[in-house]
């Protein structure tokens, strides 16, 4: 029989699905029936990867779609699934992650009267008012399949919301007796499907830009994901070596300009300082920022003209969200910036003001180096994470892919890798811990030849559920190296609250409700579920050949392997 299920399957494979990540329920007998009647028959489907953990699942498809610029499909659970998401449907809406999720639905007939018919008593438990409710919020899309017959047209639609600017998530439900519906085969109308076109600036607003960009004396890019976009990576470059701009990274989500680009003046997170480079710039131009600076710590200076390029410029999804622009563009960054590219060709560039600028962001820059290398310095006893980072860099070598949630150390992980290379380091993009684990098995079938290290911080080790983390990379093949930033708690809170209550009760309390102790035994957790190599480490001396151990693990071997590195206690 031929199913709304097989339907179903058969339009993933025509949108280019290659992996369902899975945590099948009461709700999916037409659906494993399905995709075992394909497989009998031979007939192309997406290989089904089983999840225990559905928030795993979803990083996982998360972390594919970064590696390969290709969204896959997840299925869970009924409301149940849907909720065990958790965390990762925030990521996956803030960090712009084309997937589709799939759950079923309680069956909606209960004596029989069809296929799927309700012969379970969870299934009157398990119905509830607004299934799809629970994650409307943040979905670009969600529709509920109630016939068979247009199976394969929502299923593209909800891809092509997916796929177009801003992508995103989109959420599918579907209760049994659809998904067993007999229907007929349709023909394959994949391209009638495609995303939209990415958005240009309009002729003035390149004038406006370019013109603007000319005549500062210190311009500067500000952005946190044009490097989402590898392909954009390169007209950002040709852009701000043409003209002599500045680049800084606000809360950075990816390689977004070479670390060492002389241009390049650093990223700024949650420290605490106005931004130096920030404050002397008199022309700003924001690209692909969710939070270009906290004005309450670091901004711009009064006057400074400020100029704004973002496929969603006006964050929809944030109640509260503001930059005094003077121009907001709605724009593809790569589309937009090679329009610039092309409004210069025609105009005369002072090239002694280009010499100016450039030298004088070079200077910042290589006192930023000269800085960071003396941290990196190695100390003599307990590890230091500027040290650990230097060093994963120096042994990791080219084909090392990294993914950052290092949290209270997001900032040291990017100054001390300094990426060169777009698309090399990655970030969930969204606030929800837990993200890496998942998403380096995502990572690691989308780019098997890459070495995959997964940085983390032990809070955010033990919220990527790391026992269904290691099974499924052992029994997918898909090893990676984790390293764990232990400072024995949660850093964070403590930093958030000292930073609004400097002279307060927390700032002289013994302890703030925030420590791990006595410490988990992280690496014996990975070993026991997924077979892993670890090794705690406490001395810097005992960096280097851990680290080479544990590259050797990972690449011979191809099994995972974890190190708990010791910091100072948080």
């Amino acid at each position: 029989m031929y199913s709304a299920s097989s339907a179903f399957l058969d339009a993933l494979v025509e949108a280019g699905v290659s992996y369902i990540f899975a945590n099948l329920g009461s709700d999916h007998p037409a659906l494993v029936e399905a995709i075992a009647e394909a497989r009998a028959a031979g007939r192309p489907i997406p290989e089904v990867i089983t999840c225990p953990n559905e928030m795993v699942g979803l990083s996982a498809a998360h972390g594919f779609w970064q590696a390969s610029g290709v969204a896959q499909a997840v299925v869970v659970h009924v409301e149940c699934g849907t909720q065990a998401l958790a965390g990762a449907v925030h990521n996956a809406a803030k960090g712009r992650a084309p997937v589709l999720i799939f759950a079923g639905a309680s069956p909606f007939t209960q004596h029989g009267e069809l296929r799927g018919s309700r012969n379970e008593f969870i299934q009157w438990i398990q119905d509830v008012h607004d299934q799809r409710g629970l994650v409307r919020g943040y979905m670009r899309y969600d529709a509920e399949l109630r016939t068979g017959r247009n199976v394969k047209e929502i299923v593209h639609r909800a891809l092509q919301f997916a796929n177009s600017d801003p992508k995103g998530p989109v959420y599918l439900m579907g209760a049994r007796e659809v998904m067993e519906e007999e229907v007929r085969p349709l023909p394959d109308d994949r391209a009638a499907w495609r995303p939209i076109e990415p958005a240009a600036l309009p002729p003035r607003g390149v004038a406006v830009i370019g013109a603007a960009l000319l005549g500062a004396k210190r311009p500067l890019v500000v952005t946190s994901f044009v490097g989402r976009n590898p392909a954009a990576v390169a007209p950002l470059v040709a852009l701000c070596r043409r003209l002599g701009i500045g680049v800084l990274d606000s809360v950075p989500n990816a390689m977004n300009f070479p670390h060492d680009d002389p241009l390049y003046q650093g990223n700024q997170w949650n420290q605490p300082r106005q931004n130096p480079v920030l404050a002397e710039a008199d022309v700003i131009l924001v690209v692909d920022s969710d939070v270009p600076w906290i004005p309450t710590v670091s901004k711009p200076a009064e006057g400074a003209r400020i100029l704004h390029i973002d496929i969603d410029p006006l964050k929809q999804q944030m109640p509260l969200w503001h930059i005094a622009a003077e121009g907001v563009f709605r724009a593809d960054a790569e589309t937009a910036l090679q329009q610039i590219h092309g409004w210069l060709d025609g105009q005369a560039i002072d090239a002694a003001s280009v010499r100016e600028r450039t030298a004088h962001y070079a200077g910042l820059h290589a006192a930023r180096a000269e800085a960071l290398a003396a941290l990196e310095q190695r100390p003599a006893g307990a590890v230091t994470a500027e040290y650990l980072v230097g060093r994963l860099r120096a042994l990791a070598g080219t084909d090392a892919l990294f993914l950052n949630e290092g949290i209270s150390h997001y900032h040291t992980v990017f100054d001390h890798l300094a990426p060169t290379r777009p698309g090399s380091i990655v970030t969930s993009g969204g606030g929800s811990l837990g993200w890496n684990g998942g998403a380096a098995i995502g990572i690691k079938l989308a780019r098997p030849d890459a070495t995959v290290i997964a940085l983390t911080g032990d809070g955010s080790y033990m919220f990527t559920v790391p026992s269904s983390v290691h099974w499924m990379a052992r029994r997918y093949q898909a090893p990676f190296l984790q390293v764990i930033f232990n400072n024995r708690g949660w850093k964070s809170p403590k930093l958030s609250t000292l930073a609004v209550h400097p002279d307060g009760f927390a700032a002289r309390a013994n302890q703030l409700d925030t420590s791990f102790e006595p410490a988990p035994d992280y690496v014996g957790i990975a070993a026991a579920a997924g077979g892993a190599w670890g090794r705690q480490i406490r001395d810097a001396a005992e960096v280097d050949d851990a680290l080479a151990e544990a590259l050797r693990v990972v690449r011979q071997e191809r099994r995972c392997a974890v190190l708990d590195v010791w910091l100072e206690h948080h």
